[in-house]
């Protein structure tokens, strides 16, 4: 089967919310091409010390995505342009125009799988579901994780954090709400540790599949852990789904500006001396995140670091 490639020019700076538009559009995955030269973080996570001087940046970026021989691409197509005109109306995204060709027939959905192998976070052994473990070191717990098309794999710093927050304060019998769950790495940790119950949110419809198998990867039942797609932030349904002051953690591995308007929603779904375990903070954000946290009525009570990134974990009082 081949495929058919739509690319979107804009400019650098709306590279991301163009991105986002497409995603709400039901559009899954896209790839961002621009001229910018990586950050410090990115060239370790490459595991590159230095890179070759590239091209000067000249504020242009493609944002591409494919669509399969099969899918009506007029009706994406028209509702793609819509969408991009209506983002004209209020902010500048540059020529917007869409161009098309075709690809050869490859394996999109798993060509990267050959660059994730199973991994320790302490003594923690993260396996995805092509390899058997390999037993280098001895291990407490033992977790099957494909994140499929939703963002976790547990390999990045900011859900380390996390899942080393969760081994420190979970108890058996807790409940465990997880905004922005992703592949469900956090509730899954969680539920190994003992959770009675975990709520997962996520904006992304490809998290319920990500979520299903790897709860059956885990033989974690059904009823242990529940999801709903949507913005708990904005949307009163997931608000009223998610119940009230029932939860004794929320967990939110999300970026900084997310959770500065997340954290006094966040608090009114904790019991009386609850946890909310956040990352995804760069340090630089650090200070206006802890002071999103206070102002909502918790207490940072740790504060912990890996590379350029922090988990601040607070009590609602």
């Amino acid at each position: 089967m081949r495929w058919n490639k739509f690319t979107i020019e804009t400019i650098t700076e709306a590279e991301d919310l163009v991105a986002a538009t497409l995603g709400e559009l039901g559009v899954q995955g896209v790839e961002i091409e621009d001229k910018q030269p990586l950050t410090q973080e990115e060239c370790r996570e490459m595991f590159v010390d230095l890179l070759p001087e590239g091209p000067k940046d000249d504020g242009i970026a493609y944002v591409s995505f494919y669509l399969d021989e099969e899918e009506d691409k007029d009706k994406i197509l028209e509702s793609v342009r819509e969408a991009l005109e209506e983002l004209k109306q209020f902010t500048d995204i540059g020529p917007a125009s869409v161009t098309g060709s075709q690809t050869e027939d490859k394996d999109w959905m798993n060509n990267w799988k050959e660059y994730f192998h199973q991994f320790y976070v302490d003594d923690i052994l993260i396996v995805p579901s092509w390899e058997q473990p390999r037993e280098e070191q001895p291990y407490t717990m033992l977790l099957h994780m494909d994140p499929g098309t939703a963002f976790g794999t547990g390999m990045h710093e900011t859900t380390q954090l996390c899942i080393r927050q969760l081994k420190k304060y979970v108890r058996p019998g807790m409940r465990l709400l997880d905004v922005g769950t992703g592949s469900g790495i956090l509730g899954l940790v969680g539920c190994k540790l003992g959770l009675a119950h975990v709520l997962g949110t996520d904006l992304d419809p490809c998290a319920v599949s990500a979520v299903r198998e790897n709860m059956q990867a885990n033989h974690v039942p059904e009823e242990q852990f529940e999801l709903i797609i949507g913005n708990i932030i904005t949307d009163s349904q997931v608000q009223d789904q998610a119940g009230g002051e029932q939860y004794d953690l929320v967990t939110a591995n999300i970026l900084a500006d997310v959770l500065v308007p997340l954290s006094p929603v966040a608090v009114r779904y904790l019991k009386q001396g609850g946890l909310y375990i956040t990352s995804g903070i760069l340090d630089q954000k650090e200070t206006e995140v802890r002071q999103a946290v206070e102002q909502a009525g918790m207490k940072v009570i740790e504060t912990t670091r890996q590379g350029e990134w922090v988990s601040l974990t607070a009590k609602k009082e």
